[in-house]
């Protein structure tokens, strides 16, 4: 079976990856390499991140890597948090408290909103293909649901619900990862041997 390492520690977003390609791949994690340690997302731009994580754990590894950045922008907040989503405070939690707090007073629909993924598959040479996916929504005023992480219990989409209300195969369906992925799969049939 081929094998894909997939430059992360997140688990929400492992389990999103192997839902997609684990029938096909073998999907192993950051977690998998502890001598990597941590990568710095030091560019201003999903892409750039998400090729910084996937370029060096490809060339650490010598395996095809797949990485993402991902992140909420906020149209009242001028795209805020942006790169800096999963910075934005300690936890969850506080990422969502400042967030609600920040948008105190805004109308619902000035409070539009969507989540970003970028998603970089780097060669161990360092050739790179690059897909994006986005889901629309706007910030609700109170965290609904008990599926997700992240901001998905504030993330309010067109039908509604939250995205912590979906299961993950809804989820899955139409969320910002989702599509990116479902992009990147031609590209992984493609480039990786079979």
């Amino acid at each position: 079976m081929n094998e894909l390492v997939f430059a992360t520690t997140n688990r929400g977003k492992l389990v999103e990856l192997e839902g997609l390609v684990g029938a096909r791949l073998s999907v192993r994690s950051l977690k998998d390499f502890p001598s990597l340690g941590e990568i710095a997302e030091t560019a201003d731009t999903f892409e750039g991140n998400a090729a910084l994580k996937a370029v060096a754990v490809a060339a650490a590894t010598g395996r095809w890597a797949l990485a993402d950045d991902s992140g909420l922008e906020v149209d009242a907040l001028g795209g805020r948090p942006g790169v800096w989503s999963a910075r934005y405070a300690p936890t969850d939690a506080e990422r969502i408290a400042k967030l609600l707090s920040e948008l105190e007073g805004v109308p619902a629909e000035a409070r539009s909103a969507r989540f970003v993924c970028a998603l970089c598959l780097a060669s161990p040479a360092g050739a790179t293909v690059f897909r994006r996916g986005t889901c629309e929504g706007r910030i609700g005023v109170t965290p609904r649901g008990e599926h997700g992480f992240g901001y998905d219990p504030i993330f309010v989409l067109p039908s509604g619900h939250t995205l912590a209300e979906l299961t993950h195969e809804q989820k899955s369906g139409l969320s910002h990862r989702g599509q990116a992925f479902r992009a990147m799969q031609p590209a992984l049939e493609r480039l990786l041997p079979r």
